[in-house]
Formats: structure tokens, C-alpha cells, sequence
């Protein structure tokens, strides 16, 4: 498969390795309605923001949306749009990996672009999500009128780029029917199945019994498709559908036969198209009127229309599905995704998260009735956690911070360990929660391991312990951590050392987990021989743990 090279492309696509992994710290004055939605917003630096998030919603995340910088040459208010193009690809690549590590096997990635970089991110894409995962490329008439001060050309529309995960068991949600579609069908001979619209009978794919004369009810011969075309069901065929009421010859039956298609029997949906029209879901202005409502005082300038961001989610989500975008601007994805009752994670490293996106927020969550509000019934509620980028967990060796609380450290074990984030055990909700853990391998459902919840809610912070060192199974492997005295026992080398008593409280803990067990602590006082026998692989504590 082709690749694209720059400058620092070597360099650049090991980025992702090299950004730590940051706490994220909760701000309640920031924070609005109600704590325990799940829903996060993030202040910081995006890229930081995602590898903070891998331990806690890898796989997790159902549809990504961003809307990247177009690197248009320009400098818009809020951030930096002109950026050299090696810039831009040093800074997409490391971004794409790390979303595609949150990205679920059933979930898609949809990139808002323009002709700059567009040409340029499908190879990038091509690479990171495989070409094989290409989807399609949305194009959205974005202007409502021609742009007649354009030099060259009015540019009227924009891309989306979509890819999945994995293509083969992705499938967008049809799109609803609308009243403009059903009133195409009618009932001139008063057919009692119902109101219907016509079809050609003839096709251009060649049928063998396709080609004969057909004689109408008024006596006329036509003697055959039209050139280059085949009639799509055989004379017999023919013969049965009329038979049933199912051919229109016209209103004085001197036609060609055309094939009733009733709307009694079409399907619930509609097939999603690749051109979206502004009438359909917004434009630019309409963008821009919606941010003008929720501040007039200082309006960001390059906002999406809600209705372009419904559609998006219509298609690739359902509700109580997670939602990420980590370019979040003006905050648009994470209003509408709370709207339509999905969980959602907006990052912004702009001032705008604290300006811009936490005000309009806190407008939804009260019931604000711009957008999409009253299309979808939305009368407020919710809530929503702000956070910031706190300290990394590991120094610049790779080793553990002192002051680091269990909870975050299980996380980061779990997740070096398994690739999975860590889940709680029946609770269905993320290591805030405390009590004890549980996981399971990407992609095996809740029946195949009864430990596997669905991720929601904040990831913990510093000094949020859990209440057990039994983090959970994965693939038949037991794993623990015995760290910051969570057994109870703080004193030096106390409950952090694996013994024959700590042994036995861990595997109680894991409900009586008998199987091969790793365990991280300060020490061991077991044998090496004690070990084998218990099936117990042994890892020290702070030597031992890496951050991934």
C-alpha cells in the first residue's frame, strides 16, 4: 500500500509512545447537573487527553467525531489554523493512533475536512485504520449562498471523511423517512394494499429471459427492452405481477410496464447518501446563529450546525453509545450528543473549553431550545464533569510518581497488562466508583465474561482507592495489585508485600479466582517454587510497572 512521507514522518509516528500518561483532576466549579452521568469535559492538550483516557475507555468509545484544523493559511480567533503542511501531519498521525485504540470493533470515525489536507489524511487514514476500513466521503453543501467575493471559486462544501474500525461488522442506522418521501406515493387505481410508486421494469444488468415482446392490455406490441437494456423478470415472471396488481400499464393501459412498489411494504428506513444538503442539516450560518444565541459577546467562528452533527450521530450511534471528540471548539458534538441521549467526552485545549464549551453545556443541561432541541423533545437534565490535565502517573524513567493513588496506578497495571480498560465488577461503571475491578478482552460480551461491564462515568483521581487488589480476569488470568495499603495494612512492606496471607485475601477478593494470577507489589515472600505451584507471576512494584 502506498505511504506518504515528510520531513519528521519517522519521528512522528512514534509520538503517541512517548506522551505520558497525565491524572485528570476534576474541577466542580466547572462541573454542571448531574455528577454521575459518565459525560467529561477536558481542558488541555488533546494529545495528552487521549493517552490519559486509554486506561479507562479503550474499545469503549462507540463514534469519534472531530473536526480538525483545516490548515488553511488563516488565523481564526480561537487557535492556530496556519500550520506548515509537515506540521499539520506531524500533529494528526500520533492523534489518529491513539483514537483508534479508543475506538470500538463495532465503532466509526467521521473527520470533517476540506481539499488543504483532505487528499493527504485519507493516506494517513488508509494507514493508521487500514484501507480496507474506508467507508466513505461525505459531502456537506455547507454555504446557503455563492460566495461571490471568491477568486476562483465559490467553494460551497466540505468533507467528512468516514472510517470504521472494522468494516466488516460496522453498519450505519438508516436515516428516518420523511413526509416529502411518502407523499411520492400514490393510489390512482385505488389499490387496496395502499398508496405506491412505480418502478422501471427494464435494467441494464443482463438477464438471459430478459428479452422478449411484451403486449400491453390496450393491444400494443412492444417488442423489447430498450436498447441495451433487459427486462428484470422473466416473461412468466411478468405474467404473476400482473396478475397480483403489480405492474402499471398506465392510466389508459397503453404503456410500458412499470413495476408498484407500495409503502406498506418499504422498509422503516432510508439508506444514508453521500451528499448532504444544507436544507437537511444546516449550513454555515446557521452554525454561526446557534453560537450567537448561546454568546453574543464573542462568537466563535467556525462552528458546525447541530443538524449536521445529529446526522452523524443518527447514523452511527444509539442511544446510551459513547461519543468522543478531542477538537471539541465550540462544544457543538458534546451539546448534541447530550441531547440525544448519548454519553459523551468533548476535549478542548483552548480557552474555549472554559469560555465557550462549559457555559453551553450548563445552557443544555437547563433546557436550552436552540438546534436541534426541539426537533428531538429535549427539555434539559444530565449533567456533565470538567477536567483538567493533572501530573503524569510514571517520571521520565517510566516509574511511578510518588503520591500516585491505587486507583490510577490499577488502571495503568491493568491496561499494560491486557490492552483493556478497566472495568468494575458489576457495576458497569469506570474505577471512580471504588469496590472491586473487572475486565475482559476487547470484543467478548458480558456473557462470555461475567466480569465485563460497559465503561461509563470519570476516570479516578489521585487518592480514590479501590477497595480490593483483585483487579479482575483476562483471557484466564487473574490479575492484582498490592499497593498504598489496600488491604488496610500501611505499614513498611506491610499489606503492599505478596505473602502466603495477602495470597489468600487476594484470590477471596477475586471471588475465589483459582487460576494463573499476576500480582504487583513491593515485595515477595513466597518461594520461587511456592510461586510455580500457585501460578502466580510475580511483578515489583515500582521496577516492574511500565507505562505502556
Amino acid at each position: 500500500m502506498p505511504t506518504l512521507h515528510w520531513l519528521t514522518r519517522d519521528d512522528d509516528i512514534k509520538a503517541a509512545n512517548r506522551v505520558p500518561y497525565r491524572l485528570l483532576e476534576a474541577d466542580p466549579t466547572l462541573s454542571a447537573g448531574d455528577p454521575a452521568s459518565g459525560n467529561m469535559l477536558i481542558h488541555g492538550d488533546n494529545l495528552e487527553a487521549l493517552k490519559s483516557l486509554l486506561p479507562y475507555y479503550a474499545g469503549q468509545v462507540k463514534c469519534i467525531y472531530i473536526d480538525p484544523p483545516y490548515n488553511t493559511r488563516s488565523a481564526f480567533e480561537h487557535y492556530d489554523d496556519n500550520l506548515e503542511h509537515s506540521q499539520w501531519l506531524a500533529m494528526i498521525w500520533p492523534r489518529l493512533e491513539l483514537l483508534r485504540e479508543l475506538l470500538a470493533e463495532d465503532g466509526s470515525i467521521w473527520i470533517s475536512i476540506d481539499d488543504n489536507e483532505g487528499h493527504y489524511l485519507k493516506i494517513i487514514m488508509d494507514e493508521v485504520f487500514g484501507r480496507r476500513n474506508f467507508v466513505t466521503t461525505v459531502i456537506w453543501h455547507k454555504m446557503f449562498s455563492v460566495k461571490n467575493s471568491a477568486q476562483h471559486f465559490s467553494e460551497d462544501h466540505d468533507y467528512v471523511s468516514v472510517y470504521a474500525r472494522n468494516k466488516e461488522i460496522w453498519r450505519p442506522r438508516e436515516l428516518p423517512r420523511s413526509e416529502k418521501q411518502d407523499s411520492m406515493y400514490k393510489n390512482p387505481d385505488n389499490d387496496p394494499r395502499g398508496p405506491w410508486t412505480s418502478g422501471d421494469f427494464s435494467a441494464r444488468n443482463y438477464y438471459g429471459a430478459g428479452t422478449y415482446p411484451i403486449t400491453n392490455p390496450s393491444g400494443r406490441v412492444i417488442p423489447g427492452p430498450p436498447p441495451g437494456m433487459y427486462w428484470r423478470f422473466s416473461k412468466e415472471k411478468l405474467a404473476d405481477l400482473d396478475e397480483d396488481n403489480r405492474i402499471w400499464w398506465g392510466k389508459d393501459g397503453n404503456g410500458v410496464p412499470r413495476l408498484k412498489r407500495f409503502l406498506s411494504e418499504v422498509k422503516g428506513g432510508r439508506v444514508p447518501q453521500t451528499i448532504w444538503q444544507h436544507a437537511d442539516v444546516g449550513h454555515t450560518q446557521e452554525a454561526k446563529k446557534e453560537v450567537v444565541a448561546l454568546n453574543a459577546d464573542d462568537v466563535f467562528t467556525t462552528p458546525k450546525p447541530e443538524r449536521l452533527i445529529q446526522r452523524i450521530l443518527h447514523i452511527a450511534t444509539n442511544p446510551g453509545d459513547l461519543v468522543l471528540d478531542s477538537f471539541l471548539g465550540s462544544g457543538t458534538t458534546a451539546a448534541v450528543a447530550h441531547k440525544m441521549g448519548r454519553r459523551y467526552i468533548g476535549i478542548e485545549m483552548g480557552d474555549h473549553a472554559v469560555t465557550h464549551c462549559a457555559p453551553r453545556l450548563s445552557k443544555v443541561i437547563v433546557g436550552e431550545q436552540g438546534g436541534i432541541s426541539q426537533a428531538v423533545g429535549w427539555q434539559g437534565g444530565g449533567g456533565f464533569s470538567f477536567y483538567r490535565l493533572g501530573e503524569a502517573v510514571f517520571d521520565e524513567d517510566g516509574r511511578i510518581r510518588a503520591g500516585i493513588g491505587f486507583a490510577s496506578l490499577a488502571a495503568h497495571v491493568w491496561f499494560s497488562e491486557t490492552g483493556t480498560p478497566l472495568i468494575l465488577l458489576g457495576t458497569g461503571r469506570g474505577t471512580a466508583e471504588g469496590g472491586g475491578g473487572g475486565g475482559a478482552p476487547r470484543g467478548k460480551s458480558s456473557e462470555e465474561s461475567p466480569l465485563h461491564q460497559p465503561a461509563a462515568g470519570p476516570p479516578p483521581r489521585a487518592g480514590e482507592d479501590l477497595k480490593s487488589p483483585f483487579l479482575g480476569v483476562h483471557d484466564g488470568r487473574g490479575y492484582a495489585l498490592l499497593y498504598n495499603g489496600v488491604l488496610g495494612d500501611k505499614r513498611p512492606q506491610g499489606g503492599n508485600v505478596l505473602t502466603s496471607a495477602t495470597l489468600a485475601l487476594i484470590r477471596e477478593s477475586g471471588g475465589g479466582f483459582g487460576g494463573p494470577i499476576t500480582v504487583y507489589g513491593e515485595a515477595s515472600r513466597l518461594s520461587e517454587a511456592r510461586l510455580r505451584a500457585e501460578g502466580v507471576t510475580f511483578k515489583q512494584t515500582p521496577y516492574d510497572v511500565r507505562a505502556r
